[in-house]
């Protein structure tokens, strides 16, 4: 049986926390509104951009959220790599996957048109199946409605064995409504408790694993 692994993007293969966070302050400080650091985003994000500017407004300014989302997009269009960079291990990890015939996709809530910048940036010489991000032609993550597309790109005589690696409850939740394995990163955003609760609340043990390091990836899928 083939293997297909479906990466997230943010705190998965890559440490964005510092531009997404960035932007959004500069958003916040054009509306005269608190700022946050980088330790309180990486509470905010996970849900795609939009959520993260509306969490990120004060309570009394919700209704800027709009207004702070096309900031930000503006902002971070330009400055989506003055910090961004792959965790220690990845790219190796990458390249180990691959060679070892396992199929590989990136599924992320990130706007589409970064997501697919950066991975480009990042990672040239990885052939991914493909990129889909954050977009209006789909729900965002937890919907499995991103998996699907990807399943859409596969031969339809083949059958794959299937992993979603991510570091957040989301990421949890996607697997679990796309009925498909799952391997949590703990050095993303929201570490080794939370991934662990969301398994235990889904009930997927049995499908389910946990990385410490990058190149633990590679040895679970190749079991």
């Amino acid at each position: 049986m083939k293997k297909l692994a479906i990466f997230d993007l943010d705190g998965t293969i890559a440490d964005t926390i510092c531009d997404l966070g960035d932007a959004v302050n500069y958003g916040l400080e054009k509306l005269e509104c608190p700022t946050h650091d980088y330790e309180a985003y990486k509470q905010m994000v996970g849900n795609g951009a939009k959520k993260l500017c509306f969490r990120a407004l004060p309570e009394d300014k919700k209704d800027k959220a709009e207004e702070l989302y096309l900031m930000f997009k503006e902002y971070y269009s330009h400055h989506y790599l003055d910090k961004t960079k792959l965790y220690d291990g990845m790219k190796e990890t990458m390249e180990k996957i691959q060679n070892n015939g396992v199929i590989l996709a990136v599924a992320t809530n990130k706007p589409e048109d970064a997501a697919r910048e950066i991975i480009a940036k990042l990672l040239p010489d990885i052939d991914f199946l493909c990129v889909l991000g954050g977009s209006d032609k789909r729900p965002l993550k937890p919907d499995p409605a991103v998996i699907s597309e990807v399943y859409s790109l596969l031969p339809d005589e083949e059958e794959f064995c299937v992993e979603m690696i991510g570091d957040s409850n989301v990421d949890v939740m996607t697997a679990n409504n796309a009925d498909i394995g799952f391997i949590g990163c703990t050095w993303g955003f929201r570490g080794r408790e939370e991934l662990e609760a969301c398994i235990r609340e889904c009930k997927r043990g049995d499908s389910s694993f946990i990385a410490e390091k990058p190149s633990d990836i590679a040895d679970i899928i190749s079991k």
